[in-house]
This record gives C-alpha cells, sequence and structure tokens, in this order.
C-alpha cells in the first residue's frame, strides 16, 4: 500500500476583521506553526497543510468548496483562534461533504501572567470563540469530531493522529470497488446485504464476477513468474522439504498471480469468494487470500462484501501500526467457568499481519469445496488486547457492532488444526458478549484488529453516519437490552428528518 503521506488535511483557522491587521498577521503565523508543527509530528500519517485565515462568509465558503473539489483533501482541521460569529459558517457547512476535526487549542499553553492585557485577551479568544462555533455546529447537526488540548500535547497530538487514519480509511472506503467473485455462499443471510443503498450512502461498489472471469488471468501466468513466486514462498515461510516442490503449492502461486493481476486490471480493492463456486480453479485461493490481505486489500469469505470493504478500510487506517488487521470468524469456544474463550479461525484466510512469529506454509485436504488440497499459512497470534468489528444489514439501516477482547495464548498445542488462528477472551465474558452480540444481529464473519481501537470504529461510524454498537468491559445486559430499543426509535426519527 501506498504511504497515507499523500492525503491532505487542511488546516483552516477562523477570525474576523474585528480585531485590526496585526492581531489577524499574528494569527496567521500562529496557524501556520501550528499546522507545520502537526505536519513535521511522525504520529501524524497524513499532510497537515495550513490553508487559511478565514473571516468572511465568502471566504469561508471558498475555501470548503476548494476542499469539497481537491481529491487528495480527506478532511479538515478547524479552529477559532479569536471570536469568529458562527453565523458566517452557515452556508459553508450546508454544503461541506468532508469530515471535520473542531480542534479546541489555543496558541499560549499558559496565561502570562505579569503581561496579560486586553490585547492579549481579544487576541486569544478560542475558550469562548471555538463555544460559538461549537453551537453553530451542533444547531446544524453536523457530525464532527472534537478535540480539546493544548497542540503540543502528546495526548492532542495522538487524538488528531488517529482521526487523520480514520479519515483515510473512511476516504478509501468511499472509493473502495468489491469484485464479488462468484455469489453468495448459497442460503446464508447475513453475508447478503443491499449494495445499492451501500454505494448510495457511501459510495463504494459492490459487482459479481464470475469465476471464470478470474480463471482468465490465472491461466495467463507463465511458469518462470510461477516459480519466481514459489521461490519466494520458500524464502518468506517455514515449509517443509514435501510442500517446497509440491504441485499444489504451484498451483496456489499460479492462483495468487491470476487473482492480483485480475484485481490490478480492475482496479479492486477488495474481493469475495466462495468455496462453493470455483469452477476453473484447482483450488480454493488460501495463501492468495492471505497474502493479498497483508499488502491491504479487503477480503470477506463466502460473498461477505461487507466484512471485504470493511477490512479494506481498516488496513487503510492501520498503515504502519503494529498488531495487524485481519478477515475473522468465531469459530468453536472453549467454556470455562469465568474464563471462558473464543477460538478464532477459518478455512483457510486468516492475514499474517497478526501472526506472531514467521508463519508455516502447509497443505492440507480442505473436507469442504471438492477441490484439491490448498495451500495455506499456519499461524498463532500472540497475547494482547484487540477488537472485532461487524457491519451488518439490519434492513432499515446498516450497524457497526464492536467487541473488545483479550487476545491470549492456548492453554495447549493444536498440532492437527491446518489453519491460522486466534484465541481470545472477549468482554466483559463470553456469555454476555456473545449474548449481546447475538442479540445486536453480529455476523459470524468479523474484522479483527490489533492495531486500532475501538476508538477508531467509533470516529469511522460517525464519519459514515453508521449506528455503531459497543461490547465492552462495562456491558451490562439490561443497558445493553435499552439501548438497542432506544436505537431503533432514534434511527427512524433521524432516517424520517433527513
Amino acid at each position: 500500500m501506498n504511504s497515507l503521506k499523500h492525503y491532505e488535511v487542511w488546516f483552516i483557522t477562523g477570525s474576523q476583521h474585528l480585531y485590526g491587521d496585526q492581531v489577524l498577521r499574528n494569527v496567521a503565523a500562529h496557524a501556520e506553526e501550528i499546522a507545520k508543527s502537526f505536519d513535521s509530528n511522525s504520529l501524524i500519517p497524513v499532510t497537515i497543510k495550513y490553508k487559511a485565515v478565514v473571516k468572511t462568509p465568502e471566504e469561508i465558503l471558498t475555501v470548503f468548496r476548494q476542499a469539497n473539489n481537491e481529491v487528495n483533501c480527506i478532511g479538515l482541521v478547524l479552529w477559532m483562534h479569536t471570536f469568529s460569529p458562527a453565523k458566517m459558517w452557515i452556508n459553508s457547512l450546508k454544503i461541506l461533504s468532508k469530515p471535520f476535526v473542531h480542534l479546541h487549542t489555543q496558541y499560549n499553553a499558559e496565561i502570562p501572567w505579569s503581561e496579560i492585557d486586553m490585547d492579549f485577551m481579544n487576541e486569544n479568544q478560542s475558550a469562548h470563540g471555538d463555544r460559538e462555533f461549537g453551537f453553530m455546529v451542533s444547531r446544524m447537526r453536523k457530525r464532527r469530531k472534537v478535540i480539546v488540548g493544548h497542540w503540543n500535547d502528546q495526548q492532542t497530538i495522538l487524538q488528531l493522529a488517529n482521526w487523520t487514519r480514520v479519515a483515510a480509511g473512511w476516504h478509501a472506503f468511499q472509493h473502495t470497488r468489491v469484485a464479488r467473485i462468484g455469489d453468495n455462499m448459497r442460503e446464508v443471510a447475513v453475508t447478503e446485504g443491499d449494495k445499492v443503498e451501500a454505494q448510495i450512502q457511501w459510495g463504494l461498489s459492490v459487482n459479481g464476477y464470475g469465476v471464470g472471469d478470474l480463471v482468465k488471468f490465472v491461466n495467463e501466468v507463465s511458469d518462470q513468474d510461477t516459480a519466481k513466486l514459489v521461490k519466494e514462498y520458500n524464502d518468506t515461510y517455514e515449509v517443509s522439504a514435501s510442500v517446497k516442490s509440491s504441485q499444489s503449492l504451484k498451483d496456489a502461486a499460479r492462483i495468487e498471480l491470476g487473482l492480483r493481476a485480475f484485481m490490478n486490471n480492475g482496479n479492486f480493492q477488495a474481493f469475495t469468494d466462495t468455496f462453493e463456486n470455483l469452477h476453473g480453479l484447482k483450488q480454493l485461493p488460501g495463501i492468495a487470500s492471505q497474502r493479498l490481505m497483508q499488502n491491504g486489500f479487503g477480503f470477506g469469505a463466502e460473498g461477505d462484501w461487507k466484512t471485504a470493504a470493511l477490512l479494506r478500510a481498516v488496513k487503510v487506517m492501520d498503515q504502519g501500526l503494529a498488531g495487524g488487521s485481519s478477515f475473522m470468524e468465531d469459530y468453536t469456544y472453549n467454556f470455562q467457568n469465568g474464563s471462558s474463550t473464543v477460538l478464532g479461525a477459518h478455512m483457510l484466510e486468516i492475514c499474517p499481519s497478526i501472526a506472531n512469529g514467521k508463519p508455516r506454509c502447509e497443505v492440507h485436504p480442505l473436507s469442504i469445496g471438492g477441490k484439491e488440497d490448498p495451500a495455506r499459512l499456519v499461524f498463532d497470534v500472540d497475547s494482547g488486547p484487540a477488537i472485532n468489528v461487524s457491519l451488518i444489514d439490519l434492513g432499515n439501516r446498516f450497524r457497526l457492532l464492536v467487541n473488545e477482547v483479550e487476545a491470549v495464548k492456548p492453554e495447549h498445542d493444536l498440532p492437527k488444526l491446518p489453519v491460522a488462528r486466534v484465541l481470545w477472551k472477549p468482554y466483559p465474558d463470553l456469555n454476555r458478549a456473545a449474548q449481546a452480540w447475538i442479540l445486536a444481529g453480529g455476523a459470524h464473519h468479523t474484522v479483527f484488529s490489533k492495531a486500532i481501537t475501538t476508538q477508531f470504529i467509533e470516529d469511522f461510524a460517525d464519519m459514515a453516519g453508521i449506528e455503531l454498537v459497543i461490547i465492552d468491559k462495562d456491558t451490562t445486559m439490561r443497558e445493553f437490552n435499552e439501548k438497542l430499543k432506544w436505537n431503533e426509535v432514534y434511527y427512524h426519527i433521524f432516517q424520517h428528518r433527513a
């Protein structure tokens, strides 16, 4: 994947002509200094671009229109250095199509006790200038992120850095092209959904392709390129002697090269497949799907386009962060009083970005699908905090569901389980987490991430206008049930107003 640095977040500062030219020169100098400080900070992965100090409704409208039309601009940081009458912002906020942070900060960290005078007070009015602006944004029911703190504080910088990652993910999500290779797994409900409504709301597109469209690219892969990729497998992973030169590994390499060519040729950023529809392929794409995910592509099994698109967005967000993110499935439970856990896995397709140590490249029967034995990467996952995220279609709206979990080391080895796997303890515990998940309609497919936190998904849901439901350490079933009921009312009213 490309660096996020080509994305721009514009730093725009509000003021007015009331205070004179010298104050406006100081405001501009301060704003540019803050923007450049953010831009040079290694925590912030995008370009923070100082854009303007806006003083009139016309100036605000001009820069907002520019932001809407600039492809690389993924969001705005808005800050009121002085008092900026909020009626000036109305028409611009009405047309703004990019997400924004309302940064509530001030240039100076401390009050200059012995020198403060009315000139200083007039110039440094963020404390009430931002409140004026905040009122108008709330009055207009505009979604935004509010960050409070001095611009040089680490916590403020980290909040902004994470928000810019989410803004990049949201931008990518809106432009994601999902290739649904084959159709949905037959008779399965949760992996379906309203693709037209998703495109209306978010912009992403989901279209179906016959397996033959992929097979054409697979058949065009040369023996030389196949051999080169097999060597890469052997150099990168632990591979047994019997697998190193096996026909299964060669077939897997040819499928990967063909799948990459298919994805690049169609400008797709995410894809799905299903083991029920593999005509023309010798095996289900296992190592191919795993490695494409590691390179930033979204993936969903059995036609699950929603998880594929969501994983693509998360992959954009987590660039450069430790821990990794993957397609995942709740597979089986280990019931133990007080410490029950979930074993997450899939037939083949778990992303090696979450692997603990060097994965093993293995070939085993799949037992379903009726094709030849597929190659796959097998590994365990290190312990630590993580999240599982599900995107579902409830018919009248989409819902994002998050369960905070703790990945744990298995108590025993799993010598006969030939797939990548992770064991986790869901919060608050398995009984309540599973009960809440099922009541909320959560899918069995998720995006599992050790790289990002719930806050990323909160910001993403806000940008996208998606309902968010969270299961964490503080979840009680009584409150959770009440929240689901109130959400039904809220989203009915919200959609009616929209």
